[in-house]
């Protein structure tokens, strides 16, 4: 896939692996309109790419929000005309003891994880369909494979997320339209940061960043990384429930 004279939505722009993301991409002179919450960081980046050869729109959006999603599809698509790739990258994460047991917590990881690509899909879908053409990619994660102690949330919302990308990466096929996930493994980002538990195979976000814009160009439908996290993730998934269990349960401890 050519990359030049596109325009791309992302989505989570203003750090970890959106903010590697955005600096990777605007080397390929595109029209990148880069979204997150944090507008002064975005402008920030904005003055940082400006001459980067790519037009540059940062727009303040909270993806959790669908008012202001629709306010940024308008704007975008105001500007450059209409998106070409979609890359919905926001993510959001808590782990906490199930003692701590959250309602509230849950609905905002899934407004971010879910929603945030919902929302979006709501207002972009027809013009890609009407059109014919058209790449969605969504940002998963390898720890979509099972229920994962003290990260319940996060593991059922990227479940969720992998799930929907699956049933629409089957469905538009026939109208032309491209969908690709990609799930990563560890990746060096504040979010992980704050996370106290071993974080084997740690990335840095311009590593993983490169591996998703060489694998968006390859037209790949599954980009997944690192390897070792890749297999170890498969042979969970594959494990009879009371095995993955047994071992679930000590690594809570």
């Amino acid at each position: 896939m050519e990359f030049r004279g596109k325009t791309i939505l992302l989505t989570g722009a203003s750090g970890g692996i959106g903010l590697a993301l955005s600096r990777q991409l605007a080397k390929e002179k595109v029209n990148l309109a880069l979204l997150a919450r944090r507008e002064n960081i975005l402008r920030q980046l904005a003055d940082e790419l400006k001459d980067s050869g790519s037009v540059i729109l940062p727009v303040k959006c909270d993806v959790s929000n669908k008012d202001e999603t629709a306010r940024a599809c308008r704007d975008i698509q105001a500007r450059f005309g209409h998106v070409d790739i979609a890359i919905f990258n926001s993510g959001l994460s808590h782990r906490a003891d199930v003692v701590d047991f959250r309602v509230d917590i849950a609905r905002e990881i899934f407004d971010v994880n879910v929603f945030g690509m919902l929302n979006f899909l709501g207002e972009l879908l027809p013009g890609f369909i009407k059109r014919k053409e058209g790449t969605i990619v969504g940002v998963t994660s390898l720890a979509d494979c099972r229920g994962l102690p003290k990260n319940r949330f996060y593991s059922a919302s990227k479940a969720a997320a992998t799930a929907l990308l699956e049933s629409l990466r089957v469905e538009l096929k026939e109208h032309g339209i491209k969908v690709i996930t990609v799930k990563p493994g560890f990746v060096k980002t504040p979010m992980t940061e704050r996370a106290l538990y071993p974080k084997p195979f740690l990335m840095t976000p311009e590593k993983a960043a490169a591996i998703i814009i060489k694998g968006i160009k390859k037209g790949k439908t599954l980009i997944q990384f690192p390897l070792p996290i890749v297999l170890g993730s498969k042979l969970l998934k594959a494990m009879p429930g009371f095995l993955y269990e047994r071992i679930a349960a000590r690594l809570k401890r």
